[in-house]
């Protein structure tokens, strides 16, 4: 794969070069590879069968979790998050020790490692936010609850330039990737002076099925707003905005 530097950038097929945009720039790239007929068939290529097969059940397990906060991602992702996300989730897969290879998957796996992924990696959680938090699940009750103490806003929060506002966001949810199902509930601050105020204590609980035995997972972001006349506009639609895993519970 090369990328075109001339003046002139093409789009379409020449011979066996294919050229192409991307957000990465004008590319151009040569036909190839192994017949799909024989991939499939080969005794050769079994282990490509078989990583194929888990790298497309990372695919479903990602785009799944994804459904399953889109309310929060809509405002909160990068350009590159899905590729990202599920290089996270193949690894949550390939950590499945009783599944055959070609056969691991997500429930047997260890979603745990998710704990951390940054949905929006050009405004991470952990460079935004220093405020005290602590995210609990419990699979009991069916309670996925994050808990903030009080925090002067211009101390705690590193807001890019231009924000007045701020809001503070989370989800709690509960997800079947087996039926690609999901339950979800979400909650948010009103919209909160970005000073040298203290806030109250913050409390979200976000409820899912009570004894779920799915995977139950905790994301917690900020929205960030300038006050222009009276009105409330986000920054670089969304741009600026961290969403963050912050507790899973994988069973």
């Amino acid at each position: 794969m090369a990328q075109q530097k001339g003046i002139i950038k093409l789009r379409g097929t020449i011979g066996d070069i294919t050229f192409y945009k991307t957000k990465d720039g004008h590319i151009a790239r040569e036909k190839g590879g192994v017949d799909a007929k024989r991939i499939a068939n080969d005794p050769a290529f079994q282990r490509t069968r078989e990583n194929g097969s888990e790298f497309g059940r990372a695919g479903k397990a990602g785009k799944i979790l994804r459904a399953s906060i889109r309310t929060l991602l809509l405002n909160s992702a990068d350009s590159k998050m899905v590729s990202r996300l599920t290089q996270s989730m193949m690894k949550v897969i390939q950590a499945d020790s009783t599944s055959a290879r070609g056969l691991r998957n997500v429930i047997d796996g260890e979603a745990e490692l998710l704990i951390g992924f940054e949905f929006n990696i050009n405004a991470t959680l952990g460079s935004c936010l220093f405020a005290t938090y602590e995210g609990t699940i419990d699979r009991v009750t069916g309670a996925i609850t994050v808990d903030l103490a009080p925090f002067v806003p211009a101390n705690m929060i590193a807001a890019p330039a231009g924000t007045t506002h701020f809001k503070i966001i989370s989800a709690g949810t509960e997800v079947d990737f087996e039926s690609e199902t999901f339950v979800e509930s979400h909650s948010e601050t009103a919209i909160l002076s970005w000073d040298m105020v203290p806030t109250a204590t913050i409390t979200h609980t976000n409820m899912v099925t009570p004894n779920s035995t799915k995977p139950l997972f905790l994301v917690l972001g900020l929205e960030f707003y300038q006050e222009v006349n009276g009105k409330m506009y986000t920054l670089k639609n969304g741009s600026y905005n961290p969403l963050a895993m912050v507790t899973v519970s994988g069973l």
